[in-house]
């Protein structure tokens, strides 16, 4: 399938739709390995068909900077045309009752991907065959350069320039502990009496995500701990009876083996927040996962 070059400084030669649609690819991810990877190619696939695209449009369509892949000026004009193609080919689909189709990359964290995340997308998909999934679990702060994914969940609002933040839902950091813990220790009583127990939560400074370093920082140093970079360790060791543990509300409060310990002396609020690409945000596949998350 080739459409005829109409590009002002074009070679005369054929420019393919494949090539457009790669284009899209490297445009919403910024990287050509996660765009070969959302297509099925390898690298040096999408390679050859961007510079054959470039070769037949005439022009330089993607530019290097620190942020990733970027489109020209020539690689913006481009971009509808690309979409267009992506949309009619949407609705060959149809007739298979899918009128979402394509891969969409999420990068989220654990227990945002556990609880959340793969509920919601599984109902999606089950609505829309022809779209496909790939879900990565990272606890991170919303990075500054192109990430290679389509969405990034994040604790805390993101500071990405140039992208979209949508906030997602909100959460607490509570203390909890065991039962059999509390009937072994003193049950603390005051903030100050934490510095007497062992503290369940992240390894310190692993994540750099500023609302999570500060519900630990609040805390007196206490003479022991359990750290781990996994949420769900974090609620496994509670409950075994380790120690208190700093845990989100939404894993904790239906836990029958766990009691909310100094609930009026501490409670940390944050937030979910989605970092969306404005090429991304254009995909109608992105915009339907922002909804059901």
């Amino acid at each position: 399938m080739t459409m005829a070059s109409y590009a002002p400084g074009g070679s005369g030669s054929q420019i393919s739709p494949e090539d457009l649609l790669t284009l899209l690819a490297v445009a919403r991810l910024g990287k050509f390995t996660a765009a070969a990877h959302s297509l099925g190619l390898n690298h040096t696939t999408v390679s050859r068909r961007i510079a054959a695209l470039e070769k037949g449009y005439g022009e330089r369509l993607l530019v290097a900077s620190p942020d990733g892949w970027e489109l020209s000026a020539a690689g913006r004009h481009l971009l509808p045309v690309a979409e267009d193609i992506e949309a009619a080919l949407g609705r060959i689909d149809a007739h298979a009752n899918s009128a979402l189709s394509g891969t969409i990359r999420l990068a989220c964290p654990q227990a945002f991907a556990l609880e959340f995340a793969v509920p919601a997308l599984t109902r999606l998909q089950h609505s829309h065959p022809g779209l496909q999934f790939e879900l990565i679990a990272a606890t991170q702060r919303a990075r500054q350069y192109r990430s290679g994914v389509d969405i990034e969940v994040v604790v805390g609002r993101p500071n990405a320039p140039r992208s979209i933040a949508q906030h997602i839902r909100d959460y607490r950091l509570q203390l909890y502990a065991s039962h059999e813990y509390l009937r072994s220790h003193s049950t603390p009583t005051t903030i100050d009496d934490l510095a007497e127990h062992r503290l369940i939560y992240y390894i310190e400074n692993s994540l750099q995500v500023d609302d999570l370093d500060e519900a630990g920082s609040a805390l007196p140093r206490s003479k022991g701990f359990f750290r781990s970079t996994s949420v769900h360790a974090h609620v496994l060791a509670t409950s075994n009876g380790v120690g208190i543990g700093i845990l989100p509300d939404f894993l904790a409060a239906n836990n029958s083996r766990l009691v909310h310990v100094l609930p009026d002396e501490f409670s940390k609020p944050v937030s979910y927040w989605a970092s969306v690409r404005h090429e991304s945000l254009r995909n109608a596949g992105v915009r339907s996962v922002l909804e059901v998350l």
